[in-house]
């Protein structure tokens, strides 16, 4: 079994294809489909099938895979480490956040990351931790910032709390509402729930329980931050949020916070990074620049 075998299988699974592995490796296609069928070979089982949508990673390929990908993604990491110690500011970091730290914590970093790395790629991936935790472990992702995950960390990844946070009730500006001043004033109220900090279903669900008034009337169900920006604009549909959203720049001026005297906990907002290798210098940097705002922000 070679590394460079390895990266080929990889590269098959990331680009769909034979040809398309090719193209990205500059590799003539032939040489990877002889060093595949030689890895195959080596392992006794097929690795791949070819399918409509491409090539297919059988059950024996997917097995072998998981241990590639962390070989390849750890190879990648220490050939970046080593030249950025030396100088060479090139390479890739792969971010996962939630949309929080895109609102908050990305304006404040970015900039920073930039200037000190103008030539290294940064790959930013919006999502929670249970859709990151695979890439995480596997090194596809560097780290994940974003709504700390229920429960103990994985096996082999640890966590760190940034800080812990609260929610607000957000509507449209206008909307008629706005002067509602306890959670009971919005019992009639259609709701929008959010799935980008944490089940918002569930949450505004217990917290309507929690104050022993009926299950709100949940109308409408978002995934993205996109979405939630635009259904909750273009309608009297009211939506629980992390409060830093009263701010974001892009909002403020057209949704509205309504407040309740209600106190609503938020998920704390963490790091969850591989617990036994480091970040290569500019992952370390962009991690600690996005972990360290929360501080900054409170100095006078």
């Amino acid at each position: 079994m070679k590394l460079n075998q390895l990266i080929e299988m990889v590269t098959i699974v990331e680009r769909g294809s034979l040809r398309a592995a090719a193209r990205h490796l500059d590799t003539p296609q032939p040489g990877i489909t002889r060093n595949i069928r030689a890895l195959e070979k080596e392992m006794g089982a097929p690795l791949f099938e070819r399918a409509s949508t491409g090539m297919v990673l059988t059950p024996m390929g997917r097995l072998l895979h998981r241990r590639a990908s962390v070989v390849v993604n750890e190879v990648r990491r220490a050939r970046e480490d080593f030249a950025q110690a030396q100088g060479d500011m090139r390479g890739t970091v792969v971010a996962g956040l939630s949309i929080l730290p895109h609102i908050r914590l990305l304006p404040h970093a970015l900039p920073r990351f930039r200037q000190r790395y103008p030539n290294v790629r940064l790959k930013i991936i919006e999502g929670l931790y249970p859709a990151l935790e695979a890439g995480l472990r596997d090194g596809t992702v560097d780290f994940y910032l974003g709504a700390a995950p229920h429960g103990a960390s994985a096996p082999g990844l640890q966590r760190e709390v940034i800080f812990t946070n609260r929610r607000i009730i957000v509507g449209r500006k206008g909307h008629p509402l706005l002067g509602a001043k306890s959670l009971r004033d919005l019992a009639q109220a259609e709701w929008a729930t959010a799935t980008i900090d944490a089940n918002g279903e569930d949450d505004l669900n217990e917290l309507f329980t929690q104050y022993k008034m009926p299950a709100p009337r949940i109308m409408l169900q978002c995934d993205s931050g996109m979405s939630v920006m635009v259904t909750v604009m273009n309608s009297d549909l009211l939506v629980m949020l992390p409060k830093q959203w009263a701010d974001f720049s892009l909002t403020r001026d057209v949704l509205k916070v309504i407040n309740v005297k209600e106190k609503m906990a938020a998920p704390s907002l963490a790091v969850v990074r591989r617990a036994d290798l480091p970040l290569t210098p500019a992952a370390e940097y962009f991690c600690d620049l996005m972990r360290r705002y929360p501080v900054e922000a409170r100095q006078p």
